[in-house]
C-alpha cells in the first residue's frame, strides 16, 4: 500500500510540475513576445543551411509556446516558419491543416519538415495526406501527438477538446490513413498525464523519451537532441 501511495505521490508530482511548466510559457509568451520573423533567418553561426521547418502548435498553444524549439532550430541552420492564422489552435483539424497547406502555397516551401506538438501532430499528418501537402512536406517529428485519441476527451463538452476522442470520425479517418506514417516520427515521453494511451503510432519511427508530462519535455534537453537527430535525417 505505501509503495502504491509514493507512485501516486510522484505521479502528481509530475503532473503538478508539468502544467507549471505550461501555465509560465504561456505567461511568458503573453508578456514577452518574440516577432517569428527572426528565426526564418538561420543562425549565421551554424554550420549550414537546413531545410525549412514549420512549427505546428498544440490546441490552446500559440507558436511562443515553442519558442524553445525555434531557438534550437535556428542554431541548427534551419529556417523556422510560423502560421499565424493557426492562432491558439483551436478550430478543427482539418480547417487548421488547410491553413498551414495555404501558407507552405503561399511561401512556395518544399521539402519541409514539420515539427508539432500534440494536436499539431495531428495537424501535420492531415496536412501530409493532401496532395499539396504531400508533395511539400518530407517529414514530421511529432511530440506527444494523441494519434489515437486520449480516454479523457469524452468528458469534455468542448469541442475543440471532444476531438481527441477515440471515437471521433476525423481522427479515426486518420488512424486509418498509414500511407504518410513511415515519414513521421513520434517522440512521447515516459508518463503522459493528457494522453495515457500513449503516443505510439504504427509504421512510424516511435522514440519513448525518459521525461514527464505532456508539456514539460518541449524544454528538456533530451528531446533537443532527438529533435536535431531527426531533423538531420530528414535533411
Amino acid at each position: 500500500m505505501g509503495q502504491r501511495l509514493r507512485g501516486w505521490v510522484w505521479l502528481g508530482r509530475a503532473w503538478a510540475a508539468d502544467y507549471a511548466y505550461v501555465g509560465f510559457w504561456q505567461v511568458n509568451g503573453f508578456l514577452f513576445r518574440r516577432d517569428p520573423s527572426e528565426y526564418l533567418v538561420p543562425d549565421p553561426q551554424a554550420e549550414a543551411e537546413g531545410r525549412p521547418v514549420v512549427l505546428i502548435p498544440g490546441v490552446y498553444e500559440n507558436w511562443q509556446f515553442l519558442r524553445p524549439l525555434a531557438q534550437a532550430l535556428s542554431s541548427w541552420g534551419h529556417p523556422v516558419h510560423t502560421v499565424a492564422p493557426l492562432g491558439f489552435n483551436r478550430g478543427r483539424i482539418d480547417r487548421m491543416a488547410e491553413l498551414v497547406r495555404q501558407y507552405l502555397v503561399e511561401q512556395d516551401l518544399s521539402r519541409v519538415i514539420v515539427v508539432a506538438h500534440s494536436k499539431g501532430g495531428l495537424i501535420g499528418k492531415q496536412l501530409m495526406l493532401l496532395p499539396e501537402g504531400a508533395r511539400r512536406v518530407d517529414h514530421m517529428v511529432a511530440v506527444n501527438t494523441p494519434f489515437s485519441g486520449s480516454v479523457y476527451a469524452r468528458f469534455f463538452l468542448v469541442p475543440s477538446i471532444r476531438a481527441f476522442s477515440p471515437r471521433d470520425k476525423l481522427l479515426l479517418r486518420l488512424q486509418g490513413s498509414s500511407d504518410v506514417n513511415a515519414r513521421i516520427t513520434s517522440v512521447f515521453s515516459r508518463f503522459d498525464p493528457h494522453i495515457p494511451g500513449g503516443s505510439f503510432l504504427q509504421g512510424a519511427r516511435n522514440i519513448r523519451l525518459d521525461t514527464m508530462g505532456h508539456f514539460r519535455p518541449i524544454g528538456d534537453s533530451r528531446l533537443l537532441d532527438v529533435l536535431k537527430q531527426e531533423v538531420g535525417r530528414g535533411s
